[in-house]
């Protein structure tokens, strides 16, 4: 896993509390209190709550899509696209010619949730945003972006005239970035490259930041856009089941500390009571099943909560050759052999890598009871595993 971050001065926090004998130490819950969603089911969380439930379908359409003369291929027949994605309705005209589809995906969920959070931007009247952070799942940035702009060093003519314009859209962090820039964001701005588990890690990394004072409030989620070199090299790979369908999206939520929220009134749509990762070492990757297990169990003691009380898991998994089994057996192991309700979210998204652990939190939200307690969980390919603690608020 790799990090770009900038962080912010330190502040002041209750430490988290303390541990009974022979257990775990107890983590303090944070509060999510607003979202923005992109996906392919549509914008907001309503539009991927229908598509869960079969009430509509996600578009899947390539028109939605729009192609450079550079890819004469076009792309594969299993893919899950945003439709009729149009940045600028979400934050305007001024300012995005060179912004890639990765950042209007992310500028786009953040102008979601700033709606739904207020105030709007500018308006001064919630100084706490002025010091609000983003922690952001995000793999590789925009494969599109990289590729087009190494493709130009060779096809034009010297000096290399490429457009100077692009190249920010090609650093990993450059979504992360723009988010703070566009938002007037002052905090902790990191971007964590972890595959599949990479929006899940951004919410492990916002834990520690809250924990240890370093933020107040985060942005956090994972941003992947879909584009002809990702979605081919999918379909090269042998990675995905057969006809599973490649994706893209964004989802965000406004994480704090659950205490200093309700003190606040803020709307608690739900609580993140844990939130565990680790690594699975090639040389011992067929134990991956057992280092999941290990990982939500920690989990769940970390929350104080018993096994038997989890309803519902959001799996990371689907699609994924060698892994889905994998992953529910880890869950089973965790939960005494139990079978809960799955929530299988990629299903309507596709895989959309970095931002997959960003969607399955985001189908908990839509999908589960007020009170209900559910884990979402994930598996890397390069064996990184991680799993989320989550308690539906009254807000949801």
């Amino acid at each position: 896993m790799t990090l770009s971050t900038t962080t912010a001065p330190a502040r002041t926090t209750t430490p988290a509390t303390a541990p009974s004998a022979g257990t775990l130490p107890r983590v303090r819950p944070l509060a999510i209190t607003a979202l923005g969603v992109v996906s392919p089911a549509g914008t907001g969380l309503d539009a991927l709550a229908d598509a869960l439930c079969g009430a509509t379908e996600p578009c899947s359409d390539p028109a939605e899509l729009p192609l450079g003369p550079s890819e004469p291929d076009g792309l594969p027949d299993n893919i899950r696209v945003v439709p009729e994605f149009r940045l600028a309705d979400h934050v305007g005209r001024k300012r995005t010619r060179h912004l890639d589809r990765t950042t209007g995906l992310g500028l786009a969920a953040c102008a979601l949730l700033r709606t739904a959070a207020g105030p709007p931007v500018g308006d001064l009247t919630d100084p706490a945003w002025n010091t609000t952070g983003v922690v952001l799942g995000s793999t590789s940035g925009s494969v599109r972006s990289s590729s087009e702009f190494a493709r130009d060093t060779h096809v034009h003519d010297r000096p290399f005239l490429v457009d100077a314009a692009a190249f920010p859209n090609t650093v990993m962090n450059s979504c992360t970035g723009q988010i703070a820039i566009w938002n007037g964001l002052h905090g902790i701005n990191a971007t964590l490259s972890g595959g599949t588990t990479a929006a899940l890690a951004a919410f492990r990394y916002a834990r520690n930041a809250l924990d240890r004072g370093h933020a107040e409030r985060l942005l956090v989620g994972g941003v992947e856009e879909l584009c002809p070199q990702t979605a081919w090299g999918w379909a090269a790979s042998g990675a995905l089941a057969q006809g599973f369908p490649v994706g893209e999206g964004c989802a965000l939520f406004a994480v704090q500390d659950a205490e200093a929220a309700r003190r606040d009134g803020a709307p608690v749509l739900a609580e993140l009571l844990a939130s565990e990762t680790a690594f699975s070492p090639e040389s011992v990757r067929p134990g991956v099943t057992s280092v999941l297990a290990a990982c939500v169990t920690r989990a769940l003691e970390r929350a104080g909560v018993d096994p038997a009380e989890v309803g519902t898991v959001s799996l990371g998994a689907t699609g994924l050759v060698g892994f889905e089994e994998a992953e529910r057996r880890a869950v089973r192991r965790a939960l005494g052999g139990r079978t809960v309700t799955e929530l299988r979210v990629k299903e309507v998204t596709g895989e959309a890598y970095s931002a997959d652990g960003a969607f399955q939190l985001a189908a908990v939200l839509a999908r589960t009871a007020p009170g209900q307690l559910s884990l979402v969980t994930g598996i890397g390919q390069d064996g990184h595993v991680a799993s989320l603690v989550v308690r539906t608020g009254e807000g949801a």
